[in-house]
């Protein structure tokens, strides 16, 4: 995503679905790149223990990344991250996107590293993967996570819309040029821009899609039976294009603000704009791997690696933008590209396939 200065500043002041400025100490966001640290049908999260899980994943972040992994202190069983502060050992993982051809066949749709922004070279050179962003939500203490935190986001058994107007957990945003530009657009705010579905037409210049997760917490649980019940969005609830901010007052029973964290992916489509390979009735040919081709099950998981203090550090120092914020360590992008874990479920995910994985 690429922001204007004019942009960056205007967030404080704007009540859509961004991540918003405004912490203890001043504003602070942290934006950063990191590289695949496998691509693999594990989840540690939802399906700890199960090999395979029902779905592929697309995983970044430390290497400590496994079938299962311990309520513990993961920054430090790690060794190794794929991300840009080298203190972030934290695990992020998403769906894959795959296109399906006209013949009933599958191809992943791979990713393209993110544009320049505040002069942020790594993110352009990072080996698949995405972009993490960290906000100071709205005003007031912001509250880091503590060791043995993780949270999930979405649904990945959710096939159609549920209640009314646009929730902003998650979106898609078409590009129609013939290459992915960028623009100075918030995220899930436009009505015109972003979908909750995958976009219905051809993508010349590729799919970007936001995943963003709450911003208040119950000051106790690290975790719920659901992943979700320990956080929740401000009072005023998930923002839609009409509305409300993720910097609201947080709910009563969530009072602890904590920053705000969004995923943003950028599926390279370009591969796939022959219109012969199409379904013949003209329909949209990409499927998220969970065998969705609405973009509803769309879903991000979390489990906090972030070494000693240095996250709750940034959140208080500021104010900073970008890749270099709150004199935060980082690593050269040949470090990050190196890291990897094994594949625990080895097979075809890059090929040609018959079905996706796990279908």
């Amino acid at each position: 995503m690429i922001w204007s200065a004019r942009t960056l500043v205007a967030f404080a002041a704007l009540g859509e679905a961004v991540p918003q400025f405004g912490g203890g100490g001043g504003s602070t966001m942290l934006r950063f790149g990191c590289s695949q640290v496998v691509i693999d049908r594990i989840d540690p999260l939802v399906n700890p223990d199960l090999l395979p899980s029902p779905h592929m994943h697309q995983v970044i972040g430390g290497d400590s990344f496994n079938v299962s992994m311990p309520s513990a202190d993961i920054g430090n069983l790690a060794s190794c991250t794929t991300c840009n502060f080298a203190d972030d050992f934290s695990n992020y993982w998403t769906a894959n996107l795959y296109f399906k051809a006209r013949n009933g066949s599958y191809k992943r749709v791979p990713q393209i590293p993110n544009r320049l922004l505040f002069n942020d070279k790594f993110t352009t050179q990072t080996s698949g993967g995405f972009v993490v962003y960290y906000v100071s939500p709205g005003k007031g203490k912001v509250t880091a996570f503590k060791p043995g935190f993780r949270m999930l986001v979405g649904d990945a058994t959710q096939r159609a819309k549920k209640g009314s107007g646009m929730k902003s957990q998650t979106c898609f945003r078409c590009f129609s040029g013939p290459n992915f530009g960028g623009d100075n657009a918030s995220p899930c705010a436009d009505a015109k821009l972003d979908t909750e579905t995958l976009p219905a037409g051809q993508c010349l210049g590729g799919i970007r899609s936001n995943i963003l997760y709450p911003t208040c917490w119950d000051g106790k649980n690290l975790d719920s039976p659901d992943h979700k019940s320990h956080v929740a969005y401000p009072s005023s609830g998930p923002a839609t294009f009409t509305g409300s901010s993720t910097g609201g007052d947080c709910p009563a029973s969530h009072p602890v603000k904590i920053p705000q964290i969004m995923l943003e992916i950028v599926w390279d489509t370009k591969a796939f704009n022959n219109k012969a390979d199409w379904p013949a009735d003209g329909s949209q040919p990409f499927v998220l791997s969970t065998g969705d081709p609405t973009g509803y099950s769309q879903h991000g998981d979390y489990v906090f690696g972030w070494k000693g203090d240095s996250l709750q550090k940034a959140m208080d120092g500021g104010p900073c933008t970008g890749a270099s914020c709150a004199n935060l360590k980082t690593q050269v992008i040949d470090g990050a590209n190196k890291c990897k874990v094994p594949k625990r479920f080895p097979e075809n995910y890059d090929g040609w396939i018959d079905r996706l994985p796990g279908m």
